[in-house]
């Protein structure tokens, strides 16, 4: 499962430049040295311009998105493996923590002393359709960590970068430069590589046709994702107006709790509610191991998104793009500890060629939004 949030969501208020390159100089002769004492010499501004409750929120922030999201991808895989069978269900958890953002939404009136955004028929019906797109995505990537390794399913993932990048183009008219069509190469290519090295990759429960519904569903669910950020930020671009940490949040719960009802109809439709008990009976470990499972998948993704809403309100879309692109190699790492999933020479590459892709998406990123671009 994925976030709500990219590029493109960036929040106005806040927001401060993170872009750690200091200018070149003319002479385009800086030694590595004093890149870096510049760095520190910005780094130490940085921290002196803002109070220690900011530093410790943005850790808080971005430790949230380094373990909840990592954590959210291997408990959907431990779900499958212990002997989980329904698609619906781990698409239905991912959205079923609502509440827990909601939570956090009513204080924050308070705090930013403000009210709630009123709820026109077209905001109700972008939400209404952004919901019933999460819940399709979700589902897509339910089938996704069905039949596939949770490290390999992570780097399929990345691909929304991809999808997110050429969206957002097309529909919100985001500026492209050549770091990103870079970026969408190098990435393209590490998918290349995992489709290549698919027999020693697949578990031998999985037959070869699943592990291919697998793959084609993650690339599918990364297409949607990539819309969905796009077709978000045209809400906020067309019916809001403005980007803040409340009205962000907002579009969350909202979209959350549309993905929730349709997900919910899914479940009752495909009598899933009523297999919970039978399927908690044969799961490896038990009922509380299977209801714990479920209940820490809900949480752990519901805590990523409100790490990932956190970071991108008190710092900007580069560090939220690091921090992205740092959990792709962290949740591999830890199938590969965890789960004991299997990390060939060609998934090792792959793995740093997506990192590749995403050092030249951030870079170009933080470009795009400093200067103008070519297209």
């Amino acid at each position: 499962m994925q976030p709500l949030l990219e590029r493109g969501s960036i929040m106005e208020e806040g927001s401060v430049d993170s872009g750690p390159f200091p200018p070149q100089s003319p002479q385009h002769s800086a030694s590595f040295g004093h890149w870096i004492s510049t760095l520190k010499k910005r780094a130490c501004e940085a921290y002196k311009r803002k109070p220690i409750s900011y530093w410790f929120l943005l850790v808080l922030s971005s430790s949230a998105m380094l373990v909840a999201f990592p954590a959210s991808s291997l408990l959907s895989r431990l779900y499958f493996q212990n002997g989980g069978t329904s698609k619906w269900i781990i698409s239905w958890v991912a959205v079923a923590g609502w509440p827990i953002t909601a939570l956090i939404l009513f204080p924050a009136y308070f705090v930013c002393k403000t009210l709630p955004t009123p709820l026109t028929l077209k905001l109700t019906l972008a939400y209404i359709v952004l919901g019933f797109l999460s819940a399709a995505d979700n589902l897509m990537y339910a089938y996704a960590y069905a039949y596939l390794p949770a490290s390999t399913a992570a780097l399929l993932a990345s691909s929304s970068l991809i999808f997110s990048a050429l969206f957002g183009y097309l529909l919100v008219k985001n500026k492209i430069n050549a770091s990103i069509i870079n970026a969408i190469v190098i990435i393209t290519a590490a998918m290349t590589i995992i489709a290549l090295d698919s027999d020693s990759d697949r578990y031998g429960s999985v037959s070869n046709k699943q592990y291919i519904m697998g793959f084609i569903w993650d690339i599918l669910g990364s297409a949607l994702h990539g819309l969905i950020f796009a077709l978000s930020e045209l809400v906020f671009v067309k019916l809001l107006g403005r980007r803040s940490f409340h009205v962000v949040l907002e579009q969350q719960v909202m979209v959350s709790v549309f993905a929730f009802v349709f997900t919910t109809i899914g479940m009752i439709l495909n009598k899933d509610f009523q297999g919970m008990a039978s399927e908690a009976k044969s799961f490896e470990g038990g009922k509380t191991s299977y209801h714990l499972v479920l209940i820490w998948s809900a949480i752990t993704f519901q805590l990523g998104v409100l790490g990932a809403t956190a970071v991108l309100f008190l710092s900007s879309t580069v560090l939220a793009g690091v921090l992205n692109a740092v959990r792709v190699p962290l949740t591999s790492i830890a199938a590969v500890i965890l789960m004991h999933d299997p990390m060939s020479g060609f998934k090792i590459l792959s793995l740093t060629v997506t990192f590749w892709g995403f050092g030249s998406y951030i870079y170009g990123s933080s470009s795009a939004s400093k200067g103008p671009i070519s297209t």
